[in-house]
């Protein structure tokens, strides 16, 4: 009976730290989501000025996994992109992440605006407690140019080149691309 209240009493204790503490969490992991997506986005504007549209999907095949392992390593979080139409089959979405995705896909038809999209949670996962963190990739008018309904010729070829299994087109403005995914272990 001792030995239950210490424990009861120590989880209360807990309790008021631990939001505080899923809060600086999410706030981390929306400023690394921030950058990636930041740099990503610079990268592929500056390809897509240079070199069109299969310019950038060199960006994405080789910029966007490097870019997402600098910040995995200097932040200790993994860091990482998928979709429910992934472009190369390795990056298909874990269970976590599909179930994430299918909610915001729900969210959406309420009426809840894309970029808005966000879900920040404790999971354990094969025995080890994760913090995962997702936010929605909405689809621009420039991602429409590799990932979008009307494909040149040569872009068509490039994707085909690099992703064969490819299934990420078809999307218009303001869909749900994908998501940016971050876990941390706890």
């Amino acid at each position: 009976m001792l030995r239950s209240a210490a424990i009861l009493a120590l989880s209360l204790a807990v309790l008021p730290i631990r939001p505080a503490f899923a809060a600086e969490e999410k706030a981390e992991a929306a400023a690394i989501v921030k950058d990636y997506g930041g740099r990503l986005q610079g990268e592929l504007k500056a390809a897509m000025e240079n070199g069109g549209p299969v310019a950038a999907i060199t960006v994405c095949n080789q910029r966007s996994p490097a870019i997402a392992a600098e910040l995995s390593a200097k932040t200790g979080w993994l860091v990482a992109r998928t979709s429910l139409k992934p472009r190369n089959p390795s990056s298909a979405p874990t269970g976590w992440e599909d179930g994430v995705m299918r909610d915001f896909e729900r969210r959406m038809a309420a009426g809840e605006p894309v970029a808005d999209l966000v879900r920040a949670e404790m999971v354990e996962e094969g025995g080890a407690r994760l913090f995962r963190f997702a936010k929605a990739i909405p689809t621009a008018e420039l991602c429409l140019n590799c990932h979008g309904s009307a494909l040149k010729p040569e872009t068509q070829a490039a994707l085909k080149q690099l992703y064969p299994a490819d299934t990420a087109t078809g999307y218009k403005p303001g869909d749900m691309r994908g998501i940016f995914t971050l876990s941390k272990r706890m």
